[in-house]
This record gives structure tokens, sequence and C-alpha cells, in this order.
């Protein structure tokens, strides 16, 4: 299947991607021998940091597969919109309609042979010690209706230099982004049944139990067994990020 062409605004935007990668982090990337070479796939991913998006999409960018972006429609609005729209990224509207129509668009993109970034857990983390929350189901409905592989990925590090809800911290010394990326996420007990809300939380369980895994052997800690709630309220007096 051929891959999507890109045009010159995502490949300016990559150079730059490149450029802010260079001046704030070191890198250390693991596993991209699991981004697949050719085919539709969705990349699982956590986010605690506004500025982990551009650090992820680099990476998936490096890789040889642009990510398209599965977004919240408020990040579609004005110039930065038009930036997101030119590189066909995916609007998400909360609830109704909407909300099912970016999905569809999802699958419609996996099934012509791209790469989906989704950050299941919809925002940033509300977890204290920054650990991925709960899921949203969207996730594993796209993924049990095409039937693609789920990339689950951790990453760590752009937390360090802006905390989610929190300010940016210092520049220097550079912190390092570490990235995991593990074997697909095995659904295979969810073929052949019913597309229930129930299914559809179960498939989404085990994603992120898998995202969690992978953040755990990058800190090299235990992590929690039972994940924080997304509604979970913000709470900035929570954000400075631990040391690991």
């Amino acid at each position: 299947m051929p891959r999507r062409k890109i045009g010159i605004t995502y490949r300016t935007l990559a150079a730059i991607a490149r450029a802010i990668m260079w001046l704030l982090f070191r890198r250390d990337w693991v596993g991209t021998q699991h981004i697949p070479a050719d085919g539709g796939f969705i990349a699982a991913v956590n986010h605690n940091s506004y500025v982990d998006p551009v650090a992820y999409g680099y990476f998936q960018y490096t890789a040889g597969r642009p990510p398209r972006f599965f977004a919240k429609q408020a990040l579609f609005k004005g110039a930065f919109g038009r930036l997101m729209h030119a590189m066909k990224h995916i609007p998400v509207a909360r609830g109704g309609a909407g909300a099912l129509a970016a999905l569809e668009a999802a699958a419609t993109a996996v099934r012509a042979g791209e790469g989906v970034v989704f950050y299941p857990e919809g925002t940033l983390t509300r977890d204290p010690e920054m650990w991925p929350m709960s899921g949203r189901t969207g996730i594993a409905r796209v993924a049990l209706e095409t039937g693609c592989p789920v990339i689950p990925v951790a990453q760590w590090g752009a937390n360090l230099l802006m905390p989610p809800y929190g300010k940016m911290g210092r520049v220097f010394p550079r912190k390092t982004h570490q990235l995991l990326v593990g074997p697909p996420v095995d659904l295979s007990r969810f073929e052949g049944r019913e597309p229930t809300p129930e299914v559809w939380r179960e498939a989404t369980e085990e994603i992120m139990a898998a995202i969690t895994a992978l953040l755990s052997e990058i800190r090299g800690l235990p992590a929690p067994t039972v994940p924080v709630a997304r509604r979970t309220p913000a709470n900035p007096d929570n954000v400075q990020a631990p040391t690991a």
C-alpha cells in the first residue's frame, strides 16, 4: 500500500520539530522496529506534557511514518488550526455525532495505510506521579473495527521540562526524552465478539496496561495497580515532575 505523500508544510514543520528536539532534549529512543514499515496502525501514547506531541510526532516521522494525530477540536482554530488541517490531523469533538465522525475518520485513515496517533487518556495525565490514567474507549473501537495493530508507546522526559498543568522549567541542562515502543497489543481475545461498550472498555484497559508497563520499565518503578480516573481534577500543586 503506497504511503501518504506529505507536502511542504509538513516537511517544514518537521524541520522545526527537529530543531526544537535538538535544542531541548537528548534522545533515548528504543523499539523503533515495532513501528510497522507498511500498512495502517494506531500508536497509543501516554501524555504528560504539552511538549510531548512534538517529541513523539518527530519520532514517528523519523521512523518513516508521518503521524496523523487524533486531537481535540480546540486545536484546529486560527493559524495553528490551519497547520493542523494542512498536516491532515483529525479533529475530535467530544460526544455525539462529532465524536463518531472523528472515529470514522481515524478508521478511514488506518484503512488507507496511515499511522494514527491516539492519546487514549484524552488529556494530560492528572496522576500526581504522572502514570497514565484510565483511557477513553475510542481507540479500542477503531482498532477492533479495522483489525489494525495497536502499538503501545511510553515516553518520559518532556514532563521534566514542562510538567502537566505546570510552567516551563529550565531548558538547560538538557533533559533526556526517553521513549520505549512495544510490540502490538494482543487484542485477539476480542475478535469475533459483539462490539459493545464492555468489550471496548476491556480492550482499552489492555492497551493502557501495555503503555503503563512500558513506562514502568523506563522509570524503573512499579506502576500503580489501579489507574487514576480521568475525571480526577487537575491540581497545579501536584505537577512537580518526579526525577524518575
